[in-house]
């Protein structure tokens, strides 16, 4: 499912508009990302928690020359599955 067939599937299932479905879509993203760049976490019961993981720098390889690269440290998103979504896609 894309974006768009997603702002499809809300409007159908809310009785928005597509435009409503997706400025309430493009408004949760946002808020997701502002939070998350704030360093908190966004935690939906039910339905999963969104976090920032923290990744220590380390030394990679170049595969076409096998070469040691030096990987930056750096954050990134993660999503953790809440139990009632785990249990749904089993």
């Amino acid at each position: 499912m894309n974006k768009g067939e997603l702002v499809d599937a809300i409007a159908k299932d809310a009785g928005l508009s597509k435009v409503d479905a997706g400025n309430a879509l493009n408004a949760f993203v946002t808020n997701v990302t502002g939070s998350l760049k704030k360093g908190n976490n966004v935690q939906l019961i039910g339905f999963g928690t969104f976090s920032i993981s923290a990744r220590a720098a380390r030394d990679g390889r170049n595969p076409q020359t096998g070469a040691t690269i030096k990987i930056a440290a750096k954050k990134v998103a993660k999503f953790k599955a809440g139990k009632a979504l785990a249990d749904t896609v089993k």
